[in-house]
């Protein structure tokens, strides 16, 4: 064997292993004292966004890990703050988003609710289909610069006088349990459930 006995004359690779912590909670402390002072001169005053800022971007880190989320971006928009021409374009673009829509923002995108900002609901659009964080967003504000268009588009009447589709809410409230199914209580019947032929014609 290349290793020689034991003499006595060391610690054990356990004791080493605490040294070893000692040193790096030694090197955290030494920065803590001598570089995080120097970030005061980065200080910068909160500024609210403003309608010309109106999205909110997401991101994940790892404390500089390594990790698939990381080139994540997720943007949370209201509604009301898009450029939108009028009421119609505001249903396209509420159309045209589908499940990305809601009432409420998402718990998770650092948006409180606002009853003014809030009044035709937030947009939520993720995407990590590319390898760095700067082309997820690129591609995310881009569908958003489309989203618009489409939505301001007056030729665009086809879809117009669709009805908003809820359901995405409505399971999200279901898997939740916080609606009428709760408790043990089945869903209250709704005008849906009837067949479209029985509806009285308005």
């Amino acid at each position: 064997s290349d290793f020689t006995a034991f003499q006595s004359d060391d610690i054990p690779a356990t004791g080493h292993m605490y040294l070893d912590q000692q040193r790096q909670v030694a090197y955290y402390m030494r920065l803590i004292e001598n570089e995080l002072p120097k970030l005061v001169a980065f200080r910068k005053s909160f500024v609210p966004p403003s309608a010309s800022t109106p999205l909110v971007v997401r991101s994940v880190d790892y404390a500089g890990e390594d990790h698939p989320a990381t080139v994540k971006r997720s943007v949370v928009v209201p509604v009301a703050h898009l450029p939108l021409r009028n009421e119609a374009a505001i249903h396209r673009a509420k159309l045209l988003a589908g499940v990305r829509w809601s009432i409420e923002p998402p718990k998770n995108s650092g948006v409180q609710c606002s009853s003014e900002e809030g009044k035709h609901g937030y947009i939520k659009i993720s995407c990590e289909d590319f390898p760095r964080p700067s082309m997820n967003l690129k591609w995310i504000s881009d569908a958003i610069d489309r989203l618009i268009a489409e939505a301001n588009d007056e030729s665009c009447k086809s879809y117009q006088d669709l009805p908003l589709d809820t359901r995405h809410l409505e399971a999200q409230v279901m898997k939740a349990k916080e609606g009428e199914h709760a408790r043990g209580r089945n869903r209250r019947p709704s005008i849906k459930d009837f067949p479209a032929e029985w509806l009285p014609r308005s």
